[in-house]
């Protein structure tokens, strides 16, 4: 059976059954987002890991918008790893890569306006993938606008994490959130673990960059 089935079964705890996909993919999240909370730059490498195996977990649970939102992450693992290492003049942190910074309040207002109008049309769309592609998809979404809210959420966090906006740790704790009960819910309890400990990961990692930022000369 291989690796990328979820009925590959790597252990049984506390009567659940761990397969390797979701076992892999939680410990290369947690590194991944670990190194990130701590702006380090290999954090992008190891979420290149950690997207492909959701991939295939997130088809196999039929959570089909989080399934497209790794695609994404997959390209923007790899612009955040040459964006960090190549800051413009004057971007420059004491490593020589790019510094962290808050956002204005456009940005703010931009954020609030694509989450809300993104989820309701990601959710719509995500709702009837069964019908418009039935030999793909086999099953209805689940929790389509829930879904649809951690993807769209998800890849504004993304694009401000590569920015290194201190912000983007506020979005990703709301996505967090979110992601915990639904994933408990989808029966995928390791993952929702995961995210449980991300939620505490993202307020270290939003404490840590507040911290950085204060440390740069005024």
């Amino acid at each position: 059976m291989s690796l990328f089935d979820i009925r590959n079964i790597f252990f049984t705890i506390l009567g659940y059954d761990l397969s390797y996909l979701e076992f892999l993919g939680v410990i290369s999240g947690i590194i991944a987002v670990w190194l990130s909370a701590r702006a380090n730059v290999w954090s992008w490498p190891i979420g290149i890991i950690n997207v492909t195996l959701s991939f295939f977990l997130f088809y196999q649970v039929q959570l089909y918008p989080d399934m497209f939102l790794q695609v994404f992450f997959f390209v923007t693992n790899l612009i955040g790893w040459w964006r960090w290492l190549n800051p413009k003049k004057g971007e420059e942190d004491k490593k020589d890569e790019l510094k962290v910074s808050w956002m204005d309040r456009k940005q703010l207002i931009a954020i609030t306006g694509i989450g809300i109008a993104g989820t309701i049309a990601f959710g719509l769309f995500a709702s009837r993938l069964h019908d418009f592609f039935p030999m793909v998809f086999t099953k209805p979404s689940a929790s389509p606008f829930w879904d649809s809210f951690i993807t769209v959420m998800s890849i504004v966090a993304t694009y401000y994490m590569i920015q290194k906006k201190i912000e983007c740790w506020l979005i990703w704790i709301a996505i967090d959130i979110v992601a915990t009960a639904l994933y408990y819910i989808r029966d995928i309890k390791f993952y929702s673990l995961l995210y449980l400990v991300l939620t505490i990961l993202a307020a270290f990692g939003f404490y840590h960059w507040r911290k950085e930022y204060k440390s740069y000369p005024a």
